[in-house]
């Protein structure tokens, strides 16, 4: 069963419908039981950290998700999914869920690429990982929907597995053991999106 983390935040309908279409079988809750029993967790986000943060807390999830993490339950988080695994988030300037280290900062605008980052961009592996399903999934020069005006900084550089460019460089997936996480968006991604969420679906199943 897969645990669609729902904390108010995010195009959870969107999310639903592509999970499904992708094999998936999945519940949408807030519940930290429901959570905790789950195989597969998939955590989307949009919105302001600080309040996704705080939302999770009100929740009693922050505690949950790190619980799982540490069990190393499979996830996938998308936008602020990824964003609040990190150590700080400059908006709001508030703690994240640590699980990660690092930063998300602010996306600097340029002449040439304005910011919010919004549209379809193409990714780039970092580092070679043969194995690894999902990223066999989204293979170099994939188009991805992005929409986001902050990015992940990992202060450890094995952690980032795929990155695009908006004027800089951008940290766009994460990788650590079962945990798999994207600034973009898979559910808006048409076919290159439910490629990777079947990626995701398929993988839980040798948990």
């Amino acid at each position: 069963m897969i645990a669609l983390v729902d904390v108010c935040s995010g195009n959870l309908r969107s999310v639903l419908r592509a999970l499904v279409r992708a094999g998936g079988d999945v519940v949408t809750t807030s519940d930290p039981d429901v959570i905790r029993r789950a195989d597969q967790l998939v955590v989307p986000g949009q919105g302001s950290f600080d309040v996704f943060m705080q939302s999770l807390a009100a929740r009693g999830l922050d505690a949950v998700l790190r619980d799982a993490l540490a069990r190393d339950v499979p996830y996938l988080g998308i936008c602020l999914g990824l964003q609040v695994l990190f150590e700080h988030g400059a908006e709001g300037d508030v703690a994240g869920l640590g699980v990660l280290r690092g930063r998300v900062v602010k996306l600097a605008a340029t002449a040439t690429h304005r910011v919010p980052h919004v549209g379809w961009n193409t990714v780039n592996h970092v580092g070679a990982h043969p194995d690894d399903p999902l990223l066999a999934a989204a293979p170099a020069g994939t188009y991805f929907y992005f929409t986001h005006s902050y990015h992940a900084v990992p202060a450890d550089p094995d952690v980032a597995v795929l990155e695009t460019d908006h004027g800089v460089t951008i940290c766009a997936a994460v990788r650590r053991g079962r945990l798999f996480a994207c600034q973009f968006h898979p559910e808006k991604s048409q076919d290159a999106g439910l490629r990777l969420l079947a990626a995701f679906v398929a993988d839980g199943a040798r948990a």
